[in-house]
């Protein structure tokens, strides 16, 4: 497994130095909340999109994805009965599947719950009916795009369309395409689960629908700065072989970005190190 930290963490700083900052820390990659490049995929134009790459590949760092898709611009919605904001949030969709792949990322987390909040006068089976669509007609893009495109289950009351994993596997089986996967996010499923997140994962890795992780504590915080315990999940995501991307989302960062960043690698590094068969010495 490679570990990531997400870019927002990061925010005040310049791109170029979010990179450094981050290789220098220990993180292999990166993974990028759209938004804080631009409100729009197409305002990040080829020569910007150069320039990420470079200072990516200088720092010694990936882009191993995006997250928070559709946080800007205003306005999108994947279960809105507006036609119009439909297509526009399509559109928005497809663009960032094409970003994702020539940044050399990896794979796409549809997290953003505001944008599939299921208003109070929609026909609730509609509005999911309407989203479940919406990520069936972005699948083959990804496909075609070689990127994974996952939908992120999310608790009460940040959510109230896809807020168990078992839902989202519903919908990744129903649509059955294989780009589209299903990923696990540690706070959520803290807050929104009735299994441990280490059960979630030995339950849904073996069916390989399961395709990125997102590691934070149930208060918000960065992973090692709560009551969560991650050495059994590290421990699963070793005996199933995981090979994919870790990624530090924390929402709270105490005491500020950097510090939450370095606090979290070092304790997952530590977790790592401990969980390393022992040799004789």
């Amino acid at each position: 497994m490679r570990l990531a930290l997400c870019n927002e963490v990061l925010a005040p700083m310049a791109f170029e130095d979010q990179c450094v900052f981050a290789a220098a820390l220990g993180y292999d990659g990166l993974e990028l909340a759209p938004y804080t490049l631009a409100d729009t995929p197409q305002a990040i134009d080829t020569a910007r999109r150069a320039a990420i790459r470079r200072a990516a590949r200088d720092a010694g760092i990936a882009v191993s994805g995006l997250h928070w898709l559709l946080a800007r611009p205003d306005g999108l919605s994947i279960t809105s009965s507006d036609a119009a904001v439909r297509a526009r949030t399509l559109e928005h969709m497809h663009r960032l599947i094409d970003l994702c792949a020539e940044l050399g990322g990896s794979v796409l987390v549809h997290g953003s719950p505001a944008q599939r909040r299921i208003s109070d006068d929609a026909d609730p089976a509609s509005a999911r009916q309407r989203g479940i669509d919406a990520w069936a007609a972005v699948a083959d893009h990804a496909r075609d795009a070689g990127v994974v495109y996952c939908i992120e289950a999310l608790a009460p009351p940040h959510a109230d369309f896809v807020v168990t994993m078992a839902e989202a596997v519903e919908i990744v089986r129903t649509i059955d395409r294989p780009a589209l996967r299903t990923m696990l996010d540690c706070s959520a499923a803290a807050r929104g689960e009735s299994d441990a997140v280490a059960t979630l994962l030995a339950r849904w890795l073996p069916s390989g629908l399961l395709a990125h992780v997102q590691v934070n504590d149930g208060n918000l915080q960065g992973p090692g700065q709560g009551a969560q315990r991650f050495a059994d999940t590290l421990r699963v995501l070793q005996q199933h072989r995981y090979a994919g991307w870790v990624a530090v989302e924390p929402f709270i960062y105490q005491p500020d970005g950097p510090a939450c960043a370095a606090r979290a690698i070092g304790y997952l590094r530590g977790l790592l190190e401990a969980l390393e068969p022992a040799h004789g010495g």
